[in-house]
């Protein structure tokens, strides 16, 4: 999940070296922190947001077929 995020990211952004990804296990769900430059923010989140819903509805079909609860959150 990691790698898929990171290599979402790395295709939005102009600084990919600056994408950031973390994960926690918060008991049965798993918070991936995704991080990047102040400058690609805008890219990543998107107009009103779609970008990250896109991402967001990404995380949550991989998420199901692994049967695991993963939240994205955009730091």
């Amino acid at each position: 999940m990691d790698e898929l995020i990171r290599y979402i990211a790395a295709g939005l952004v102009e600084k990919p070296d600056k994408v950031s990804v973390n994960m926690k296990d918060e008991g049965d769900v798993t918070v991936i922190e995704l991080s990047v430059a102040p400058d690609d923010m805008g890219k990543v989140i998107g107009k009103q947001g779609r970008i990250a819903k896109a991402i967001r509805a990404i995380v949550k079909a991989a998420g199901t077929q692994e049967e695991k609860k993963y939240v994205l959150e955009i730091v």
